[in-house]
Formats: C-alpha cells, structure tokens, sequence
C-alpha cells in the first residue's frame, strides 16, 4: 500500500504541508478521547462519542509514514491526556512531576502507533480487525504494576448508560471495552476502504465500505442488541434485604492544608457534620468520614504525647467518638512500628481506616484498622528512594504525603453490615474490591479526597470508575469524599443518593445487606477478559511476524 511518504529530500516546509493533514486527525482523535470522558467542557462526557473516538488513530496509524509514525504517536498521547488530566497538575507543586508524568503516558503511544501500523503490514485485508484487538491489550496491560493507571479506559465513558454496563460482572470493563472500541475500529475501517484514497464521492464511498463491511457490522449490533437484553434482565433484586443506613460526612475542605490550626478546625466541621445528622436522624447505623479526614495520627500521639497541641485534638475525637451511639469509620494518617520497603524498622506512615466502635476499642485507641494496600505511584509511594534519591527529595518537597503500603485486605464488620473500604485511588481498580468481596465483604465504602483538584470532571472520572466496581461484584458501594462525589451506589450501578459536590454537608441513606452476595464470574476470574485480549494481541503479533518471515524466507531461498 502507498502510504504517500515524501521522498528523502522533501524541503521541512512540504513535509508539514505533506503531514498537516494527518497532524490534524490525530488530534481530532485526542479531542475525541477527551470529550467523551467527563472533561472541563462537560464534567459527566459525552459516551457516544467513545464509539468513534478511536477511528482516527486506527486510520492515522493506517496512513501516516512510517518516519511519523511514532511521533504521532507521542503527540496524541500527550494531547489526549493532558485534555483529560488536566485537573491533575493541581495536585503538585513541582509541576515537572505533571509534565514528566503526562510524557510517560504519552510516550507508550511510541510504541503502540507503530505496532498498530504494522497490523496492516501483517493482516493486509483485516488490519482494522488486528488494531481492534491490539488496542485492547494495550490499555489492559497500561493498568498493570507500579506505574498502572486506569483513568482514561474507554469502558468508562459509559458510567450512565446503566444497561450498557451491566456485562462487567462477567468480563468487568474489559468486556464493555470490547464493544466500544470494535465500533471505532469498524468505523475505520468503512472509511479507509470506502472512502478514504479511492476518489469516490464522500455518499457514493461510505456506502461502499459499509457494504464492503456489512457482516462484521452485523455482528456488532447483535451483539450489542444481546448487551442490552442482558442489561436489562441482570441486575439482581435487592428490595426485600434487610438494609443498613450510613452517614456519609463531606467536610469540602482539604485536611492537609493550613497546619495543626487548621485541623483544628476541621475537627470542628466533621464533628459538628456528624453531630447534626445524628441528630435529625438517630436511626443511622454508621458514620463515614473521608480519607484522611483527621489526619493526625491517632493511635501514634494518643499513646506518645510528643505534641501536645495534636493530642489534644486526638483526645476530642476520641472522647466524641466513645459518646457516640454508633460506631466511626475514619480515614488517617495511621503511624505504627512496621518494617518498610527497604526492610528497615522504624514509625511507618499508612493511609489508613480505622473502625472506632463506642465502649470497645476507643479509649485507649484500639482500632481495627485497615492499611491502603495500592497506592498512586511517585505522589504516594516511590519505592526506589536509594536508587533516585534526587527525585526522592523533590517529592518529599513537592505537596505528596508518602506512604508505605499495607498487605492485608481487612473487612470490616460494623452495624450487621461486613464491607471493605479501598482507599481512594484503589476503587479505581477492579481488583482490589474484588479482593474485600471475595474475604466476605457484603458491601464497598469508598474513602477519597479530590479536594485538591477542584474539578467537577476529576470527580466524575473517579466516580465513573466506582461505579463499576459495584456492577463486577454485585454489591452496594458508599463513597464519603472530601468535596465529592458523595454517594451511594445499588449493586446494579444506579446512583441512589448523592451529595452536591464542593458543598459541606453529609449524606444519609440505606444500602442492602445481602447475606451472601452472588459471586458473579468476575468475583470468581477476575480480569479473565483483559488477560485475554492482551494475550491476543501478542499472540497476533507474533503470528503474523512468523508468517510473513516465513515467506520472506521462501523468496530469499
């Protein structure tokens, strides 16, 4: 195929007229990537937009030379992050660390841009088919080890179309990614073969493709119209269990600012959050503030008594808490004498929950506590400290709180309810609530703080990812935030009760409890559909690697 590459001595001037056109898909693409996702221009996206979102990277990756291709590649991993992660450069003060960060995302697209290129040297009649499957393993595998990430996978976009995603408690995300991104694909491919470099009229040319395309693009709507009957007939009936009611406290303020006064009085917030709703509804079973809502470390200065000022503010709650006539869920920074990463013993940092329950383990502070097992990578947990100690001490100057991470998934058992509580960044991940259903949990409590971003989109790409977690499971989830989204979620993914954001309030409702919550396949397999589709895209690869040097070996001999 004749991709239109310039020849060697294309003055600059003709190359970026020769490539302007292709500059402009791509970034056509990162705008779409962008706006489908809940974004600065609408915070909850645009989900139909995510069905053709990648048709101009499928196409770009078709067309452009093979010399541009990696750059187009960096360009529009950079370019569709930074739209979609905007909100993320205000959670440091060492910008660089944003930028460095947004560069990374942006340079996995160096590589995945030229492979999925050569899926039409490969597969020269289904090379849209070989990108499809390509794509899937990369953004499966882009949520693995330290640096994993989920923000920005396509099945997310489709948060609130309920019976869209209903298909996760057998495949989680994976399986709706599936379904979206093959529409981009096909989308693609219908352009390319109908229209795109064969001259024909733009009507007389799409009819072309589709036809060309027909039985593929049948097979998606019916599997499509098969997602949707499933959506409406999965979601279980939970109206006759027994049910416990949660408060859910926002204080909209971030803890870590402003010092010990500060604290001091946010303390006064939470309490007084706390103390109006117990108040105006005395049947609550629970309360539930944010993560790191009191971030002095309660157990650590209770017993040590090093600050007198934070001890004090630690002997208030504690004394509040114990007069309480329900039991405290509360994030922490929780401090206790652990080895760390490097095996060194000495007062560990965790980003903890801690369950208070009045009468039994308040004074002296005895809670059972949970330690936040995955944290954000480099503004939360940097392991190589002895390997890159001049980035270490940029991030111990920068506005980070690091931690060490913990190994247990602990359920908590409080007011005839067993849930576990992932901590922020960790409901982002189908795995780790998986882990608390699979010990038993009945429900998930979600902690965060995304005050710092001030962003209604940053909320809602955490929310929309939350969501899911629920659906995987079949469980209900909570979510008491700093600034929102508060809410509760049913385990179908319906949003019953919300908080409006960057408001300080508190939010009561009642989730289900189901004695013994259905293990749906994904609590059974996990993310059986993901390592699959990676599989599949290797396996690809390398097939279509060995056949075509097969053949170049037959010339050649």
């Amino acid at each position: 195929m004749n991709d239109g590459a310039p020849g060697r001595k294309t003055s600059v001037l003709r190359v970026f007229v020769h490539t302007g056109g292709y500059g402009a898909l791509i970034l056509c693409a990162a705008g779409l990537f962008g706006l489908a996702h809940p974004n600065v221009f609408t915070p909850r996206g645009i989900p139909v937009l995510a069905y053709i979102a990648y048709a101009p990277v499928f196409l770009g990756a078709r067309r452009i030379p093979w010399k541009f291709i990696a750059p187009a590649g960096l360009v529009y991993g950079i370019a569709a992050y930074w739209l979609y992660g905007f909100w993320f450069q205000e959670f440091l003060e060492e910008k660089i660390i944003f930028f460095a960060g947004l560069f990374g995302l942006g340079a996995a697209l160096l590589l995945v841009f030229p492979l999925l290129k050569l899926c039409w040297t490969l597969f020269p009649a289904r090379g849209w088919l070989a990108q499809w499957v390509l794509w899937l393993g990369y953004e499966y595998l882009k949520t693995l080890g330290y640096g994993g990430f989920h923000y920005g996978i396509t099945a997310y976009t489709q948060w609130r179309l309920t019976p869209v995603i209903q298909i996760a408690d057998i495949a989680g995300v994976w399986g709706v990614n599936a379904l979206v991104v093959f529409a981009s694909a096909w989308v693609s491919a219908v352009i390319g073969d109908g229209l795109w470099g064969t001259g024909a009229r733009p009507l007389g040319g799409l009819k072309k493709g589709v036809l060309a395309h027909r039985r593929s693009g049948c097979i998606w709507a019916a599997c499509f119209a098969a997602v949707l009957v499933y959506g409406f007939l999965a979601p279980v009936d939970y109206s006759r269990a027994p049910t416990v009611k949660v408060a859910l406290v926002q204080s909209n303020v971030d803890p870590w600012l402003g010092g010990t006064g500060a604290m001091r009085r946010n303390l006064r917030v939470l309490l007084g959050l706390s103390s109006e709703a117990l108040e105006k509804e005395p049947d609550i079973d629970l309360v539930v503030w944010p993560e790191t809502a009191f971030v002095p470390r309660i157990v650590n200065h209770y017993r040590r008594r090093t600050d007198r000022d934070r001890f004090e503010l630690v002997r208030r709650l504690l004394e509040y808490i114990d007069s309480a006539p329900v039991p405290f869920l509360i994030g922490n920074d929780h401090g206790e004498e652990a080895y760390d990463h490097n095996n060194e013993f000495g007062l560990q940092d965790y980003n903890g929950a801690l369950l208070f329950v009045p009468g039994k383990n308040v004074i002296p502070p005895e809670p059972v506590v949970y330690r936040k097992m995955h944290l954000v990578p480099i503004t939360e947990y940097f392991p190589y400290d002895k390997q890159f100690p001049g980035i270490y001490r940029i991030l111990l100057g920068s506005d980070t709180h690091l931690w060490e991470p913990g190994k247990d998934p602990v359920v908590f058992s409080a007011a005839g309810l067993r849930f576990g509580v992932p901590i922020c960044f960790e409901d982002t991940f189908g795995y780790i609530p998986r882990l608390f259903v699979r010990n038993g949990a009945q429900a998930i409590v979600n902690m965060s703080n995304d005050a710092w971003a001030k962003s209604p989109a940053c909320q809602n790409q955490h929310l929309s990812m939350a969501l899911f977690r629920s659906v995987e499971n079949r469980v209900p989830s909570a979510r008491s935030t700093a600034s929102g989204e508060t809410v509760i979620i049913d385990p179908n993914g319906r949003i019953t009760a919300r908080a409006e954001p960057f408001t300080e309030t508190y939010l009561t409702g009642r989730i289900p409890v189901q004695e013994n919550p259905r293990r749906t396949l994904y609590t059974r397999w996990g993310d059986w559909a993901g390592v699959l589709e990676a599989a599949g895209a290797a396996a690809l690869l390398l097939g279509g690697l060995l056949k075509r040097g097969k053949k170049l070996w037959q010339k050649t001999s």
